[in-house]
């Protein structure tokens, strides 16, 4: 019997070539094979006749040959070959191009079974390059569901499904890992019946079966393994601190915190008593106060002589919180040191010398903070900020710089909880769901292009009143196919056309690093009144006396996205506004755009996008730790996701370590998984 990890070359017919194509699709192995999962089904088990066929709906019919197919030779490389076919309700007429097959093995006066989708329209009807096979012969290509597979070029549905055939003849599944009392609770199929199912099932119920196992399993490794993460860290043991008073600090404050600031907090302060590494993640609107968590959080560590390393994004969001921390915590006699790239020699140096002493007890920067030079004397707290902007190996990096320092993570972007769990792999969550008084509504409308006089006299007017604007573009430069307004034509015309006598900047990806970090400061001392940008801006720059954010052609955001740009305006007194524009007309469309109008909770703009659009809009392209599900779908497995989760915690606290088969399974199914991840999981 040959192994799941044996490569696919050990399959007869499967050479270097068809190596390299399976390559494409991350198939290397066996197990690669039977676990490269079909993404639909076509049910073709039902058969009409030849009457009750309808145009462009593919179907299975029994009919005879009742002529001689005869092939028509019509230029170079296109061969035609045409016959008739009837059954007591009708006849058809087929047609196969470059089909030798077909026409030496359909034989006049004999039964075959077809499947294919009939075409035409009252001057006649067809079928065209329909699969057939005789009634005796095995269901191969008829009365059978048939799994559709991703493929790639050069490689057909029907030959991947014969790979997977021979996988499956050779080897067997992978073994069984979920416990007979979880898959008797749940109604899950076994693990060999539901891996064999799944690609030759014997009807759409045991697909639809087979599938929810392998859904259910692949969510039941990955919680299992943030449960074992967090079991393993449990076991690291930290000095607790033991001074946890925290009145001096909230007196410092110029406002009370809110109720959920507080509870986040409380939540930071018990994982600092606890004795072992604290992992957590602050999620939470914009606005909703993270910064003040995270202030709250190096206070604490600093009274117990650790000192704080906070990382930004960017340089001009390092010196924003660097200033506000300062200014907080002068009164308290803690200094916060600033260290960024752009410093000269020797102020990183003295800066360094600071950090390596001790005496700067709060360090905010960018990545020269993970830099080899960066010392520091006893770092027991890493924050870092916007989260899904820093790759792990940055944060692990900076973490490294301590022994075993609590982390705190900030995030911006509003996820639905169960989502924050798979994309934040294990860290604990904190969710400030709720705005600090005064804290402005920044009031949002759609409009059409008819508005687009209107709303240049809306900019113009917040410019004269002393205020700021931001203008959004989904693209940098003129594409043609995309039609959409881009960022570098747009403050063009602008400044040329629309706006001469104003001044007019642009702020763009495709800069340096270097330019964004000045267009970005000019804009946030005052010395530009339009900002035209990409959404390079949605990473959170403080501008207070920006009051009005207008983004172009919206419906190419994401809601959540959207929801992030408008974050940027509404940060100062002023009251503020978010004008979006599109010319779509799709009612779909304008049902989402509508939804922000409506609605300034980040939570629920969330869960609106979910539905809407499915998860890949919070995670981007890269998908931020999120692992590479074969089968599952975020957005339509919530519900398994959901149970999956109390299985693995319900299990784990009951067998967790025990040496059952199933338990071995589990954990070298983990292992690989994260392995795979390759460090992305948190």
């Amino acid at each position: 019997m040959a192994k799941l990890t044996d490569p696919v070359t050990s399959l007869k017919g499967v050479g270097p070539a068809k190596a390299k194509l399976l390559q494409a699709l991350n198939i290397f192995t066996l197990g690669d094979l039977i676990c490269h999962f079909p993404r639909g089904y076509e049910d073709r088990t039902r058969e009409s006749c030849i009457a009750d066929l309808m145009v462009d709906k593919p179907a299975c019919f029994r009919a005879v040959v009742m002529s001689t197919p005869r092939t028509a030779h019509i230029r170079k490389g296109l061969d035609l070959t045409k016959v008739q076919v009837a059954d007591h309700s009708g006849k058809l007429n087929l047609t196969f191009f470059n089909s030798r097959f077909a026409a030496e093995n359909l034989e006049y006066g004999r039964e075959y079974v077809f499947y294919g989708a009939l075409s035409g329209d009252y001057s006649g009807y067809g079928i065209t390059n329909p699969v057939f096979e005789l009634p005796e012969a095995p269901a191969v290509a008829t009365r059978r569901v048939m799994p559709i597979y991703p493929l790639t070029a050069g490689l057909t549905n029907a030959a991947m499904a014969k790979l997977v055939g021979q996988a499956l003849a050779v080897c067997d599944p992978p073994e069984e890992i979920l416990p007979p009392e979880i898959r008797k609770s749940y109604g899950i199929l076994p693990a060999e019946q539901a891996y064999r199912a799944i690609h030759r099932p014997v009807d759409m119920a045991q697909a639809e079966q087979a599938r929810k196992r392998l859904i259910f399993e692949e969510f039941f490794v990955f919680s299992a393994g943030l449960a074992l993460m967090r079991a393993a860290r449990a076991m690291k043991k930290v000095p607790a601190y033991g001074d946890l008073r925290m009145e001096e600090f909230y007196q410092c404050l110029p406002f009370a915190l809110t109720g959920a600031q507080k509870r986040a907090v409380e939540e930071i302060l018990g994982d600092f008593g606890r004795g072992t590494p604290m992992n957590r993640l602050v999620q939470g609107d914009v606005g909703s106060g993270k910064t003040m968590v995270a202030a709250a959080a190096a206070y604490c560590a600093a009274r117990n002589g650790a000192q704080t390393a906070l990382m930004a994004p960017t340089e001009i969001l390092a010196e924003q919180h660097q200033q506000s921390l300062a200014r907080l915590f002068a009164p308290l006699g803690i200094s916060v040191a600033l260290l960024t790239g752009s410093q000269t020699a020797k102020e990183k140096r003295e800066i360094r010398q600071r950090i390596a002493s001790g005496e700067s007890k709060i360090v905010v920067g960018t990545h020269a903070l993970i830099s080899e030079s960066t010392v520091f004397a006893n770092l027991g707290l890493v924050i870092t900020d916007e989260q899904h902007r820093f790759g792990v190996g940055q944060r692990s990096r900076l973490s490294a710089k301590g022994e075993a320092p609590h982390l705190l993570v900030m995030s911006a972007t509003p996820i639905p909880r169960t989502l924050a769990l798979l994309m934040y792999g294990d860290l604990e969550v904190s969710i400030l769901d709720e705005l600090p008084p005064g804290r402005q509504k920044v009031e949002t409308f759609l409009v059409g292009e008819a508005y687009r006089a209107r709303l240049n006299a809306f900019i113009r007017k917040q410019v004269a009143e002393g205020h700021q604007a931001f203008v959004v573009c989904p693209a940098v430069e003129e594409n043609q196919e995309l039609g959409v307004k881009a960022a570098s034509a747009w403050a063009q015309t602008l400044q040329q056309t629309v706006f001469p006598d104003l001044r007019v900047s642009l702020l763009h990806g495709q800069m340096k690093g270097s330019e964004k970090e000045a267009a970005m400061a000019a804009f946030a001392r005052g010395e530009a009144d339009v900002l035209v940008a990409t959404t390079v801006i949605e990473v959170g720059v403080d501008v207070p006396n920006a009051t009005l954010m207008v983004i172009e052609d919206a419906d190419r955001f994401g809601l959540s996205q959207l929801h992030q740009l408008r974050g940027r305006v509404g940060r100062g007194s002023a009251k503020s506004f978010c004008v979006l524009t599109t010319h779509n007309r799709n009612p779909e469309t304008l049902q989402r755009l509508k939804a922000l109008c409506k609605t300034n909770d980040g939570f629920r703009i969330a869960e609106e996008d979910l539905k809407l659009r499915g998860p890949g809009d919070f995670f981007g392209s890269r998908q931020s730790g999120l692992p590479a599900f074969r089968v599952a779908d975020l957005s339509m497995d919530m519900e398994t996701l959901r149970s999956a989760q109390q299985a693995s915690k319900d299990w784990i606290e009951s067998f967790g370590q025990a040496d059952t088969p199933e338990g071995r399974a589990l954990r070298q199914r983990v292992r690989v998984l994260f392995d795979r991840a390759e460090g992305t999981m948190n």
